[in-house]
């Protein structure tokens, strides 16, 4: 574990390691709070992940070089309106569900060979369902009004993350040995959509085990970011990420325990939500969670248009939907604001492009101008320990003092865990049925040490309640998702912890909204997480909507 001197501590580790160059490179922030051993464990990971790397790059298949391809622009307009839009045109017969759910049919099939995204698709069955829908509404009596109410979403089509089982389709997180499992049930917000109306298209992508930023694994292969495809959609959501902002999708689902949602809307310049923690039932995902992880999974709402967020929500949270206060009118000019570009200096993150300390400045700027408000910047010392919070809290037993499970028990069938250091040396010999992100965290949970950090503790307790208070019931603090923009295929390896920036929201159990924020000079997104506190969400989807207005929100890849 480690410290930094953002806290004002320059005691930091003596004696031979302290003369070691490759561990003051390293480590610049170890310092001697954290007991020597933690120390050198992190920096024993971090020399065994370089090592990893270096196997990486020397053991991948080299491919010859392509001229970059670009996904064909959007040319059907019905891909350019939001859900809320497309399900008022079905409801008032001004188009049809079948035409609908047909030019998003057709639109995956134009795309997904560029990007490996959707994995399996259920379009016969799709078609049927508009066709129903459609009928449905030639009979309806009622008027526009009693389908509004009952089918909020009637005839609009719907992605799903293939780690939610959705009825009839795989659900395998791309394990190799779980090729045969087919989902029996619909997982709860899946189901609750469905009832709403959506009609469901496809299952898309994810790492293995839902546990990398990258969506790559050895069953469905490796997906690939709209914006540039040489690029990574983020994980483990990235199928979702990839496919909604090529227009593939309108409305999508996903989940979030360590940035599941925030990085791939990051990534692929779309919105997403992740929600206050306990209010989207989980139940029915894999891999289930274990020990105190139930506490910080968060199932949310990954979509286009800003506006979609809060009625998918609201479908999504079922009976715990009134704890959130969702019809509350949220004034923007009454919102304490609180900005920090960086995460305080983690020894450990990489450092903030400068095209986001820009952007982030841009929206406190526009903020200050457009409401009037005053931006307060911060500097939160505690997020600098980000990673390793999150780290030990995901480690940490339930109240019944039952550990997580073993990621290596879920790499291998019930009964036969995988063993790392074999899956390592069959990697190399091109054998393993598992990725090099699977291996190395199966190989890095193998180094965490039993008893928890007491300064870690303390620090996530001070972090907690500072940011509680903080934040209270009317403030956002706007942070950076990631430091960088989406990487290169499998340059995430060697950027390990750059996650933290969003892991650690998980770990206080807050709700944050991803917001695009226009592309960069390389073509990319930008983009931020706005952050409240416990049970605020609409405070969050209400800056979204201000944001999407202000900066114009999701850009045609193919039109980039």
């Amino acid at each position: 574990m480690l410290g930094g001197a953002a806290c004002g501590d320059n005691h930091h580790l003596v004696g031979p390691l302290e003369e070691d160059p490759v561990i003051v490179a390293i480590l610049p922030g170890v310092n001697m709070r954290l007991s020597r051993l933690e120390s050198v464990q992190l920096w024993l990971f971090w020399a065994l992940m370089r090592v990893f790397y270096a196997l990486f790059w020397l053991f991948s298949p080299r491919s010859a070089a392509e001229p970059r391809r670009k996904l064909p622009a959007v040319s059907n307009p019905l891909l350019g309106m939001s859900a809320t839009q497309l399900a008022k045109r079905i409801r008032r017969r001004e188009v049809s569900s079948v035409e609908v759910v047909q030019a998003y049919i057709d639109r995956v099939q134009e795309v997904n060979p560029f990007l490996n995204a959707v994995v399996k698709d259920r379009y016969s069955a799709a078609l049927q369902e508009a066709a129903q829908v459609d009928k449905l509404i030639e009979e309806e009596t009622g008027g526009e009004e009693v389908l509004e109410d009952r089918l909020p979403l009637l005839g609009v089509p719907l992605s799903v993350k293939e780690a939610f089982a959705l009825q009839g389709m795989p659900q395998t997180t791309g394990v190799i040995w779980r090729r045969d499992i087919v989902a029996a049930v619909d997982a709860p917000p899946v189901a609750l959509l469905k009832r709403a109306g959506a009609i469901p298209l496809h299952v898309t992508n994810t790492s293995e085990l839902c546990m990398w930023m990258e969506s790559h694994n050895r069953l469905y292969g490796i997906t690939n970011n709209p914006y540039d495809l040489e690029r990574i959609p983020g994980g483990s959501s990235g199928g979702e990420g990839s496919i909604l902002a090529a227009a593939g999708s309108v409305i999508g689902v996903g989940s979030d325990i360590g940035g599941s949602i925030r990085m791939p809307c990051f990534f692929n310049g779309i919105f997403g939500h992740k929600t206050t923690p306990g209010i989207v039932s989980h139940e029915n995902q894999h891999p289930p969670t274990s020990g105190t992880q139930a506490e910080y999974l968060s199932t949310g709402p990954m979509c286009r248009y800003a506006e979609d967020l809060l009625p998918m929500l609201q479908i999504m949270a079922g009976p715990n939907a009134h704890r959130l206060s969702l019809n509350t009118n949220v004034e923007l000019k009454k919102l304490r604001f609180f900005s920090m570009p960086h995460d305080g200096g983690s020894a450990v993150t990489f450092p903030i492009n400068p095209q986001l300390v820009h952007i982030q400045k841009k929206v406190v700027e526009r903020l200050e101008s457009d409401l009037g408000v005053k931006v307060q910047e911060v500097n939160i010392s505690g997020l600098q320990y980000g990673f390793q919070i999150w780290n030990t809290y995901m480690g940490l037993p339930d109240d019944k003092g039952k550990p997580p499970n073993p990621f290596a028990g879920l790499m291998g069938e019930p009964g036969q865990p995988a063993w790392p250091l074999w899956e390592l040396l069959k990697w190399m010999m091109g054998k393993s049925e598992h990725t090099m992100a699977a291996i190395g965290l199966a190989l890095f949970e193998m180094s965490r040490t039993a008893k928890p950090s007491p300064f870690i503790i303390q620090q996530k307790e001070n972090l907690q309640r500072e940011l509680d208070e903080l934040l209270g019931t009317d403030g956002v603090f706007l942070f950076p998702t990631h430091p960088n923009l989406a990487p290169k295929h499998h340059h995430a390896l060697f950027r390990t912890f750059d996650f933290a920036y969003t892991g650690i929201i998980n770990i206080l159990g807050l709700p944050a909204t991803q917001c695009p924020l226009g592309l960069s000079q390389e073509g990319l997104p930008l983009g931020l997480q706005v952050v409240a506190g416990k049970l605020q969400d609409r405070l969050s989807l209400a800056v979204a909507l201000y944001l999407e207005k202000t900066f114009g929100g999701w850009r045609d890849p193919g039109a980039n």
